[in-house]
């Protein structure tokens, strides 16, 4: 067995000691025809109240007959098998691997009884082995669905989105039981030009069954349905989400909503689509607005919907960063936020009242966030420079995404896996400092909020720009080492290797990703110090147009023009209502 690297040995350290629960995720799909520069992209928010917002990191593998890969559940780090290893691994960085793979997923549960306590994969380890194993999003499916059915499925039901440079597929699996080994599934590509979202309820419902380019699934997937008795229409009218997933109030108003927030955002409002006659339509995104709300289960909206323009990877984060904004669900406005608007409710999601439950909002945005990211497949360039993680940790509204190219030698010290964990504070660490800047604003949100959003537009717009130019330069270096032959070495006298020809290109991207990783963190650490000394006590000191805090013109030690902004409209309202008898100045 060849020796494992520092790196493969602290990811397996950290999936023994974890503690994670990911059941809470949302993911947006965009195709390349979709997209401003011509990339496939996923974004996903593994949010848990367990999970540590941290970069995982594998370095490709060559391995010997009799390897074998352990297996421990992503969730909670309980060990549930070894299967062989393969001869090769492939790099993975976070949820991309160097060929431009991205998987990401959401977890929708569906029937508990399908769960298989003695499958030894689960959905965790699905992805993080399918990287290593896959090249395409074909590929990927192949091998989730290969490894399930092999050694079988230890999760509940689970939704996979699934991109490359050319492709990008959804996918919907769920366990057979206990006594019944493997899955049945659903996979479909997203249209080219248009775009899917996903977020913890199954989506895929009715599916061609003719079209293998585009849609391809179990062999068994409609008739262990009807074996169950969960379907007994005909094979056309089946609908994978209503016999494995049925709905209820919190699979529309908790999750579905979310999706069609994101959809409601891209498209401007208007949904356009194919409808089952094959004809393109475009109808108002307030015509599913009872179905997003848990009210109609009839008006549920299309899997697939063509954006009003195209997409960038700026477009993306900030629709990660929603609250249901400007919609009925809006979190800033009823008295649940508080004096200052805060957009986040703390769990539980449901409580009780005088007989009667009601639901907390659960919006894109949330504040367990452990890590997030967009992840960019793109085609035009070659593997070595077209792949891009755009990582963050922590609560997408108050976090930032910064560019981490999958060809990188190292991962930042601010993402490190092992800086840190749930329960150990890192000084070093972007998720404890992102939740220091978040934990700050959550305090004022509407008055803090702005400083730290002004920040995030800054540094994620310089990077695009900024990333332009590294692959400008990568690209020099590429063509200049593909024009030298390629040598060879021996390497341990047994195998030989080829040397990396562009190890240039991959040493200038690693210091980029590294070095703009870290220099955002310093800016975050200097954010959360300059939101502790301009908002004080509720105070607002005030700055001049460089930035500098005003002093009253005596000493440089005593600010001037604070203010104190106080409470909103809605807060002042019912504050008067409930003790207006006692507050009232008379």
């Amino acid at each position: 067995m060849r020796r494992l690297s520092t790196a493969i040995i602290a990811v397996m350290a950290a999936a023994l000691c974890m503690n994670t629960e990911s059941r809470a995720c949302t993911n947006v799909l965009v195709t390349k025809g979709a997209s401003t520069d011509g990339s496939n992209m996923i974004s996903y928010a593994a949010d848990s109240h367990q999970l540590y917002g941290e970069l995982y990191y594998a370095p490709a593998g060559i391995w010997n007959a009799g390897d074998m890969r352990q297996i421990n559940e992503w969730d909670t780090g309980r060990y549930l098998g070894a299967i062989p290893q393969i001869s090769r691994t492939y790099q993975r960085v976070g949820n991309m691997n160097e060929h431009q793979l991205i998987i990401a997923e959401t977890t929708y549960g569906g029937r508990h009884e399908l769960e298989d306590p003695k499958g030894v994969m689960d959905y965790g380890s699905l992805i993080y082995v399918a990287l290593e194993r896959a090249k395409t999003a074909r590929e990927a499916i192949d091998v989730i669905v290969n490894l399930a059915n092999t050694y079988g499925y230890f999760s509940s039901g689970e939704s996979f989105s699934i991109a490359d440079k050319d492709e990008v597929w959804v996918m919907d699996l769920i366990g057979k039981g206990p006594d019944n080994k493997g899955i049945v599934w659903v996979a479909r590509r997203v249209p080219d030009g248009y775009i899917c979202a996903h977020a913890n309820q199954a989506r895929i419902s009715t599916f061609p069954l003719d079209d293998p380019e585009n849609c391809i699934y179990a062999p068994d997937v409609i008739s262990f349905a009807r074996e169950k008795g969960y379907f007994n229409g005909k094979d056309e009218e089946f609908s994978f989400c209503d016999a494995y997933a049925p709905l209820d109030f919190g699979g529309m108003r908790g999750c579905e909503a979310r999706a069609w927030s994101a959809f409601n955002i891209l498209c401007d409002g208007k949904f356009t689509f194919i409808d089952e006659n094959g004809n393109e339509v475009t109808k108002d995104a307030y015509e599913y607005i009872d179905y997003a709300m848990g009210y109609d289960k009839t008006k549920r909206f299309p899997l697939f919907v063509k954006p009003s323009r195209k997409i960038s990877v700026k477009d993306v984060a900030d629709v990660m960063r929603d609250h249901y904004e400007g919609t009925p669900m809006d979190m800033t406005t009823d008295i649940g936020a508080g004096g200052n608007a805060l957009p986040y409710r703390w769990r539980p999601m449901y409580f009780k009242h005088e007989g009667k439950e009601y639901a907390n909002e659960r919006a894109i945005a949330t504040q367990q966030t452990g890590f997030w990211f967009v992840g960019q497949a793109r085609g035009q360039y070659p593997d070595e420079i077209g792949g891009i993680n755009w990582f963050g940790c922590d609560d997408a509204a108050t976090s930032y995404l910064t560019p981490i190219y999958t060809c990188t030698k190292e991962v930042p010290e601010c993402f490190r896996v092992g800086n840190g964990n749930m329960i150990t504070y890192s000084p070093t660490s972007a998720f404890w400092m992102t939740n220091r800047v978040a934990n700050a604003c959550y305090k004022a949100y509407n008055i803090m909020f702005p400083t730290v959003d002004a920040e995030i537009d800054a540094w994620e717009n310089a990077m695009m720009e900024a990333v332009k130019a590294a692959d400008a330069e990568a690209l020099k270096l590429y063509k200049a080492a593909g024009a030298k032959p390629a040598k060879k070495i021996r390497r341990n006298d047994k195998a030989r290797k080829t040397v990396d020809r562009y190890n240039a290109v991959r040493d200038h991207l690693t210091a980029f990703s590294v070095d703009n990783a870290q220099k955002i963190f310093d800016k975050w650490v200097a954010l959360e110090q300059l939101l502790l000394v301009k908002y004080i006590d509720g105070n607002v000191k005030a700055q001049d147009e460089n930035g500098n805090f005003i002093t009253n013109g005596h000493t440089d030690c005593i600010p001037d023009g604070i203010t104190q902004p106080g409470y909103t409209e809605k807060w002042k309202q019912a504050v008067a209502e409930d003790n207006g008898k006692v507050l009232e100045v008379r």
